[in-house]
């Protein structure tokens, strides 16, 4: 019988949490449009378990449109009300609405910046904080860095990007590695690869 890694506590419920922990979450992402579709995912999650928007994510997908920023950003009221009456969303009006005023933000940092993934990275210096913790309790929910980069994004339009939502969203796309040091991920180096929109593992 092969010997079962230890894993982060916070993934143990069910095959679907197991496989999203070990190959998606906190693997660094710096591409634009995973990056859009992540923060848009963890916005969708407010109120709601991880699990939950899991199970939905693929319908987040096709009811977006593959969560293209630049196709999210030319919504109207005709996609909106289509969006209201899709079960394999969240339908909540002011999510959707955040989605499509994200996609928009996303496309004015662009213009301004030149890459949204520069934009994010530039609040942790470029490169994953890399944490030590030993127990799921020490792990915080939110930190000055979140705070900071809620209160930017806040300022530029965006909407469902509390200090809360940004860390989980920080933790999830590899800007901050926040598996236990018992986790046989902690280790792992995940810096070197790039993930693409397209990739498999990120629409699991």
């Amino acid at each position: 019988m092969a010997d079962v890694p230890n894993r982060c506590d916070w993934c143990l419920g069910s095959e679907a949490m197991i496989a999203y922990h070990d190959e998606v979450w906190g693997v660094p992402i710096y591409e634009d449009q995973p990056l859009y579709a992540k923060l848009i995912l963890d916005g969708a999650q407010a109120g709601l378990s991880w699990s939950t928007i899991l199970n939905k994510r693929e319908g987040y997908y096709r009811a977006f449109e593959g969560l293209d920023p630049a196709v999210v950003a030319t919504y109207g009221e005709e996609q909106e009300a289509r969006l209201l009456a899709d079960a394999g969303i969240v339908r909540n009006r002011q999510k959707i609405r955040s989605a499509i005023a994200n996609a928009r933000g996303v496309l004015a940092i662009q213009e301004e910046l030149g890459s949204f993934s520069d934009y994010l990275w530039s609040f942790v210096d470029h490169r994953p904080i890399v944490n030590t913790w030993s127990s799921i309790s020490q792990v915080p929910a939110e930190t000055e860095i979140s705070k900071r980069l809620s209160k930017e994004l806040k300022g530029r339009g965006f909407n469902f990007v509390g200090p809360t939502i940004l860390y989980a969203f920080m933790q999830a796309v590899g800007m901050v590695n926040d598996h236990l040091v018992s986790c046989f991920r902690h280790g792992v180096e995940t810096g070197a690869g790039r993930v693409s929109p397209s990739s498999a593992s990120d629409r699991r």
